[in-house]
Parts: structure tokens; sequence; C-alpha cells
């Protein structure tokens, strides 16, 4: 059980460590709060690599009772999954595999178990490799480059957010939409009718788009984001006011006196 080990989360901000710090809240495991900022590149500073050879965030160190050395666990499914393993509460999180008397069968799954296995890889491979993308050129029109070349970025940024991103944001906005208007049980979650790990996933990079960030990459079928995906947009809200996502957050502004979904760069480098 994680309540024998140390448990500690290297969180940086603007980053998915966020999702993992609501993880943690819900599943109320003691931890420890490594605090990592951004450098003026926007990318994490050396320190992680001390940690991780990737030297990215979310990393989450874990010292069993007695041992010396620590698990350290990478990538935001492989951390929830863990986490949830070896606590009683992550059992939660997950749903039930097997429908009864179903148990080892092909197709014996719950549609709530399907769901869940496969958005754990959804969201990490096809849904955050366009966001990532789509994050990586809206800089190249913000105050970070310089004024007299930003409106060349900007051209080239809005010609290529309109051809890898806006399109396929399109596709996975409308699965998300298609998902949740055919949640099981009728459910305000995307598995079902109850908070899963897959749920939490998610939440860092919807929220971070909600607030004009997705009406800014192009126009959507029905005039806004909103207006076109009127389920997903509710559930993104519901999610911001989920009680483990907002401790997440009061806990941030505890330590830091603020809190910003999106990455900024920071001056310190590291603080435990």
């Amino acid at each position: 059980m994680v309540d024998r080990a140390k448990v500690k989360l290297h969180w940086l901000n603007g980053s998915r460590a966020q999702s993992i710090l609501w993880l943690l809240e819900e599943l109320q495991i003691p931890y420890e709060l490594a605090i990592y900022h951004r450098q003026k590149n926007m990318l994490a500073p050396p320190e992680l690599r001390k940690i991780h050879p990737l030297g990215k965030s979310p990393v989450v160190s874990i010292t069993p009772l007695g041992a010396s050395e620590p698990i350290v666990l990478a990538e935001s499914a492989f951390i929830l999954q863990y986490l949830c393993d070896h606590s009683s509460k992550g059992k939660t999180l997950v749903p039930q595999r097997w429908r009864d008397g179903e148990e080892g069968k092909f197709g014996g799954e719950t549609e709530e178990w399907m769901r869940y296995q496969y958005l754990l890889y959804y969201i990490e491979g096809s849904f955050m490799s366009t966001m990532v993308l789509g994050f990586i050129l809206s800089r190249l029109k913000g105050s970070s480059v310089p004024f007299f070349v930003r409106p060349i970025t900007t051209l080239v940024a809005n010609q290529l957010i309109a051809v890898l991103v806006f399109q396929n944001l399109r596709r996975h906005f409308a699965m998300m939409e298609q998902f949740l208007s055919t949640s099981p049980g009728n459910g305000d979650y995307i598995c079902g009718r109850t908070l899963t790990g897959a749920d939490i996933l998610l939440s860092y990079p919807l929220i971070a788009g909600k607030d004009g960030a997705f009406d800014s990459m192009g126009k959507w079928e029905k005039g806004t984001f909103q207006e076109t995906f009127p389920r997903l947009h509710a559930y993104i809200g519901r999610l911001a006011e989920e009680p483990g996502w907002k401790r997440s957050v009061e806990k941030i502004k505890e330590i830091e006196g603020s809190f910003s979904i999106l990455p900024t760069p920071d001056q310190p480098s590291a603080r435990i």
C-alpha cells in the first residue's frame, strides 16, 4: 500500500502534473511536492533530469518503507495506473472490468471498462500529441516572439494550426461529444456515472483550453466551441468544479501564491 511509502510528486508549472496532483488528492495519499518552474525558453529546468532521464513532468518518486532507492514513475497514464493499483480508493477510479458471469470471456468486459482502457491510451497518444502541437504553435503568436517578426510567425502559426491542429481537434472533440452523449447509464462522466482516472487525465488539457484557447484556433461549425460541443463544454466545466481538482489548485496557490494553468516562464528553478 502507498501509505507505507514516501510519495513525492515532481510538479512543473503549466504541465500535466496538475492532473496527477488531483489524482493524489482524490486517492487521499500522503505526498510531498517538489516544485519546478519553466525556464525563459519554456523548457523544464535541468534539475528534473536528475529525477528522470527525459527531464519532464509529471514524475512521481515512491520510496517504500525501508528502501534506500525510490521507484521513479513517469508518463501520466502509467503513474495513474500504478497509484490506483496500490490504493484502496483507487479501485473506485477504475470501472468494473467484467459483466457478471462473463469473466475472462472475449467481449465479457463492461462498456465502462472498455472506454476507460481505450481512453488511457488515446489521451496519451492521439489527443495529447495534437494538443501539445497546438500549444507550441500558439507560442509563435505570443509576446515571447520579437514584435518585428511576430506578423510573420503569426501568419505561419495560423496556417499550421489550421492544417495540422484545428481539423484534428474537430474530430477529437466530436468523438468526445459522442462519448458524453452515450455515456453508460446516462452518466455525467466520460465512462459513465462516476469519476474515473480517464476524467482526471483529460482534465488538464481540456480545462487549459476551454477559456478562449479553443475558440482562437479557428471557426467551429456552429460558431463557438461551446455552441458546437455543448456537452463537452459542460463536462469541462464540471471537471473544473470537482472538489479534488479545486483542492489541487488551492494547494499550488498556498505554495506559489497564485495558479496559472497555462505554461509561463518563471525565475526560480526548483523548490522542495
